[in-house]
């Protein structure tokens, strides 16, 4: 698990040494490694480096599998990847939006992930 989520060199550290993407990826190994029904991720790549995030996403899904997730995100491209089912909140209420059928996690650049992640944008202007 530390070589995947690119570690390695500093497996031997103590958090206060640790940047916040690098904290962030430790805190999402230990969820990983917990064998629980239902898992809440709270923004889970929010403080990742830009090239980190879909594999990061990658390896949540994978070890998610059959598991209920409830992930908290901003980023509409992330729901549009990740998500079965997207549900938008603010203060006035929610609407629902179900994403394309494909797999679990979609490719980043795949037309349904991207129309999906369109959809959720035009959604989010107009709702207010």
């Amino acid at each position: 698990m530390v070589a995947r989520l690119g570690l390695e060199a500093h497996a031997e550290k103590r958090p206060a040494h640790l940047s916040g993407g690098q904290r962030q990826r430790v805190a999402l190994a230990r969820t990983l490694m917990e064998d629980r029904p239902v898992v809440l991720l709270d923004e889970p790549f929010s403080a990742l480096d830009a090239r980190m995030p879909s594999e990061m996403q990658e390896l949540a899904a994978e070890h998610l599998a059959g598991r209920s997730v409830l992930l908290v995100t901003h980023d509409p491209g992330e729901a549009a990847r990740m998500g079965d089912r997207v549900v938008l909140l603010d203060e006035a209420g929610m609407i629902e939006a179900v994403p394309p059928n494909l797999q679990t996690i979609r490719p980043v650049d795949h037309p349904g992930t991207l129309a999906f992640q369109a959809r959720l944008l035009r959604a989010l202007r107009e709702w207010r």
